[in-house]
């Protein structure tokens, strides 16, 4: 990757190189990237790197005639310059010639009068210099003979005042700071990335998922070290930065294309470092942009009349050093890390023990989200925060320890989470409203809601006639507090006080909550909403589950099996993107266990695993069973359980096995599907979904070998018969249901006795 900055652009990259190195480089010198100090470079002549991917000599820019000694891009139709030598002393004349001297110096001379144009340093003497250029657009002065082709006398990636190349991000950095971007105007950021996390830089909240680039960052004692490496040496990108201090990244995408823009940085005036002051935070959907954090207050309120932020704001009640308390604050993009300390080895309650005993610690947040471990502190005010709607980040912020009377919320070690006093959701839902009620869950009804300092939420309060009680109510607040994935529900905080229980979702489960239905109206038999869901969204849907279950089953601080994974646990946000919820069945695993047996089955008919409704044994499996049949459900149209045909008696599981085997797999997709394009994929889920719902819980995937045949063509195992592939009597099945309940079809959980 390129970062390209105009010749006259007074912005500068603070505390980076960005450079993307491809994955395999050689080093080997050879005459055409290399010269020696009998061997020179006149104009019209070129260094061309070993892999050709780029090219040194002179050049004149635009219709200008001065001219220069640069580094461009060898193969593009379009010269992209990526390096200037004598930016600031042009040449007037071709007379110029490129040189490297005893003892170890590249130099530009005028031929005319010997006079020196520019010139490297050099750290070191030798006796035998040679300048290379490298095929990552790295131009170094090394010994012909050292031993080690990497000892650089002088290299130009420690000189980018214009360029950014193909290779690292190599940060410079105090032992008092955490690492971050910052992009600067003479002293004043005007833009920041970060602080790292353990997986990215926090308000990057997608770079993780970028699938042209592998993210590397090494922090030690010695070192901080980010890299991007291209995954394909094809790729070619550049990232630039204007004189108007606007930052992009560029991918090249064919002749007639060009360059086009891959990323914008800043992306909205949420990103504009510190628009909102201290302890102010920009929320990109609001209007104004800016607002305080909660119990904050502006400091000067006539200047945001004004829409003048810059003052920030104040804690509404005085800190006092002895007795404050830390209050959770979650999905944002972290504060300038630049006065900051940070310990690799602590807990968060050591953390938290650190700031505490602190009076100049501010705030307190987890350093490596990865491990799960490290203590990050801020030693003053908090600047430059802003809501983030996926993957923001918890950080714990010093507080009157009045506040804890109406925001009880001191980092818990159970639930990890706020405790808010009844009366502020009492506030925020209007007492309850029916006006403010978004609808029904497993545990009761869900209210819309905002709190003081205008943030939505959704509430979920448990009801007195819930089949899920207290116990459950609880289990899910202290999972998902745990969890944090971009396909998982996220909790704001909860209220446990006399005998109301209740939990808050952040602002997209409101949205949430109300397109939750739609998977369920899908797959209904209602052909009035059969173009709800296009093959794109639910093969979206279906991928964002499997990697839901995947981060649960293995990549999450805890092993967590759902036991009840079904439509409408599944919540779809306004982009259509899928989010697991209700963690009030689920259970944790430790250790190596991969299976356990209950007394106490929990689950949904039509989506429990054999195994698991008969003998109550459970495992990654049983939520395996369940994901098939949800993906057999989306893609046909048609739910599990209630499901008829003409032609036989079978459930849809049966049903689809039957057309697998028949060779008529496509006879099972939902006819409102009409794109024959997309097809391949639609039978690969089919595929996915038949393995997944196999009678033998040891012949089912795991969810990561999911992921990857969701991804890739290739040759599948075959399908055995799936679980639950019995025929019965339609008619009797449906009289015994009107007879024993007012409506067969709904979804229930249930409970059952000790299997016997």
């Amino acid at each position: 990757m390129m970062t390209t900055v105009q010749m006259d652009s007074p912005w500068k990259c603070f505390s980076f190189f960005l450079i993307i190195f491809p994955l395999i480089f050689q080093l080997f010198s050879v005459t055409a990237d290399t010269i020696n100090v009998t061997q020179s470079i006149r104009d019209g002549e070129t260094l061309v790197s070993s892999g050709g991917m780029f090219e040194l000599g002179f050049f004149s820019p635009g219709n200008s005639s001065n001219r220069y000694v640069g580094l461009w891009y060898n193969n593009l139709t379009v010269r992209t310059i990526v390096w200037v030598a004598n930016r600031r002393i042009p040449l007037t004349n071709t007379d110029g010639i490129l040189r490297v001297i005893n003892p170890g110096l590249l130099v530009l001379l005028n031929n005319t009068n010997g006079g020196t144009i520019w010139s490297s340093n050099a750290s070191r003497s030798v006796h035998n210099p040679v300048a290379q250029l490298l095929d990552n657009g790295n131009i170094v002065v090394r010994g012909a003979n050292d031993e080690n082709p990497e000892n650089f006398l002088w290299q130009s990636f420690d000189y980018p005042p214009i360029r950014i190349y193909q290779g690292s991000i190599v940060s410079t950095w105090t032992p008092l700071d955490s690492p971050q971007i910052l992009l600067k105007r003479d002293e004043s950021v005007h833009f920041r990335i970060g602080p790292w996390n353990g997986i990215r830089f926090s308000g990057t909240p997608n770079a993780r998922e970028d699938p042209t680039y592998r993210l590397v960052f090494v922090m030690n004692e010695n070192e901080v070290n980010y890299r991007e490496y291209a995954l394909d040496r094809s790729v070619i990108s550049r990232f630039t930065i204007s004189s108007s201090g606007v930052a992009q990244r560029w991918t090249w995408v064919d002749r007639i294309q060009g360059w086009v823009v891959y990323m914008n940085m800043p992306a909205d005036i949420c990103d504009t470092y510190g628009l909102c002051g201290a302890y102010g935070i920009c929320n990109i959907g609001n209007s104004p942009s800016c607002g305080c954090l909660d119990r904050f207050v502006p400091r000067n309120p006539g200047d945001w009349v004004r829409a003048d932020w810059s003052n920030g704001c104040v804690r509404r009640s005085n800190l006092s050093c002895q007795g404050d308390v830390f209050l959770r604050y979650s999905g944002i993009k972290l504060p300038d890390a630049t006065y900051s300390w940070y310990n690799t080895s602590m807990t968060l309650e050591e953390c938290r023990t650190e700031c505490l005993r602190n009076c100049s610690c501010m705030a307190y947040t987890q350093l490596n989200a990865s491990s799960g471990n490290g203590c990050l502190i801020w030693y003053r005010d908090l600047v430059d925060i802003r809501s983030l709607s996926t993957d923001g980040q918890d950080i714990y912020i010093r507080m009157a320890s009045s506040e804890a009377e109406n925001y009880n919320g001191s980092h818990d070690k159970d639930s990890e989470l706020p405790l808010f006093h009844l009366s502020v959701i009492t506030k925020a839902t209007d007492d309850f409203s029916m006006n403010n009620k978004l609808g029904e869950g497993g545990f009761g009804p869900v209210y819309k809601g905002i709190l003081e300092g205008g943030q939505e939420i959704a509430v979920k309060r448990l009801s007195k006639d819930s089949m899920q009680g207290p116990c459950e109510f609880k289990n899910e607040v202290i999972f998902i507090a745990k969890l944090q994935h971009r396909n998982l529900v996220r909790l704001l905080g909860c209220c446990i006080q006399g005998e109301e229980i209740v939990s808050m979702d952040l602002t997209s489960n409101v949205q949430a909550f109300n397109s939750r239905k739609l998977i369920k109206l899908k797959i209904s038999a209602d052909q009035t909403k059969s173009m709800l869901l296009d093959w794109q969204t639910r093969f979206n849907i279906i991928n964002g589950i499997a990697r839901g279950l995947l981060y649960l089953h293995q990549d999450s601080r805890l092993r967590i099996i759902h036991r009840d994974l079904k439509a409408s646990n599944i919540l779809l946000d306004s982009d259509m993107n899928p989010k697991i919820s209700d963690f009030g069945m689920a259970r944790c695993f430790g250790g190596n266990e991969i299976e356990a047996k209950t007394r106490r089955i929990v689950g949904t008919y039509g989506y429990m695993s054999p195994e698991y409704a008969v003998d109550g044994l459970f495992s990654v499996k049983s939520d395996v069973f369940s994901f098939g049949v949800l993906v057999l459900e989306i893609v046909s149209g048609r739910r599990n359980r209630g499901f008829s045909h003409t032609d036989n008696n079978l459930n849809l599981l049966g049903h689809a096995w039957t057309l697998y085997r028949e060779g008529r797999t496509l006879d099972l997709v939902d006819p409102s599907l009409g794109d024959s394009s997309y097809f391949p994929e639609v039978l690969r889920s089919i595929h996915v979904g038949l393995l997944c719902v196999q009678q033998s819980p040891e012949d089912r995937p795991s969810m990561s070998s999911v992921v990857l045949m969701l991804g890739n063509e290739g040759a599948f195992p075959k399908a055995r018969q799936p679980g639950f592939f019995t025929e019965r009597d339609i008619l009797a099945a449906r009289s015994s249901s009107s007879t024993n309940a007012p409506n067969s079809t709904n979804e229930v959980t249930i409970t059952m006795p000790e299997p016997r």
